[in-house]
């Protein structure tokens, strides 16, 4: 493959579909590497050889890898700075754009796993991300100013956060609120990312066909 094209590795119906609909919000092209997760594929040696932690999604670009979502969306919102879904580093929304980027990996996620995996959490002076309520709530609130993350900007950030939301809503992981259903309802309805969802869900669908 060409190391100057985007090489992404994905797994249907996972944490990578979100990095699938920044794509094509982005316009980018890029050549798609599936891997059948309920395989196992993601822990075989070729694909350990590309990210040793066996995870999606990873993207490698002039012959480099990025992986972790929030480190995927802001090299990939960077690199198409036309598209508009990264505010530069002279706008005062830069700062707040990446500090939700981070606070998905470092609070979000970590609280909703500790939670359904019934983990002892330390106390919240020493807990990494402070209390799973604390989370959630300072979530809903910044999502108030709506109708995006950071007000009337839509960003990558927001194709991350409605993504993991409704994925998370829809397993019980984190309760249904007005605020985040009316979020998620918005990226749903973005002509990019019901193209993604599409090609996500007939992969999948292929994938369940081989096995059968």
């Amino acid at each position: 493959m060409n190391s100057s094209r985007i090489v992404f590795h994905h797994g249907p119906q996972s944490r990578s579909t979100s990095t699938l609909m920044l794509l094509e919000e982005l316009g980018a092209q890029y050549d798609m590497h599936v891997l059948n997760l309920a395989a196992g594929e993601q822990r075989l040696p070729a694909y350990l050889k590309v990210n040793p932690m066996g995870k999606v999604p990873a993207i490698s670009h002039h012959g480099q890898l990025v992986t972790e979502r929030p480190a995927v969306f802001t090299y990939l919102a960077d690199l198409f700075p036309q598209a508009g879904l990264a505010p530069g580093l002279g706008d005062p929304l830069r700062g707040p754009y990446l500090r939700w980027l981070a606070f998905y990996g470092s609070c979000f996620e970590p609280a909703v796993l500790d939670r359904y995996m019934k983990h002892a959490v330390a106390p919240s002076g020493t807990c990494p991300y402070g209390d799973y309520d604390s989370v959630l709530a300072l979530v809903e609130t910044q999502l108030e100013t709506g109708p995006w993350l950071l007000g009337e900007r839509f960003t990558a950030a927001d194709i991350l956060w409605a993504n993991a939301l409704d994925y998370t809503m829809s397993f019980g992981l984190v309760m249904r609120r007005p605020v985040f259903e009316a979020y998620v309802g918005r990226l749903k309805v973005r002509p990019a990312i019901i193209r993604a969802a599409e090609q996500d869900e007939a992969l999948a669908r292929a994938q369940q066909r081989a096995a059968a």
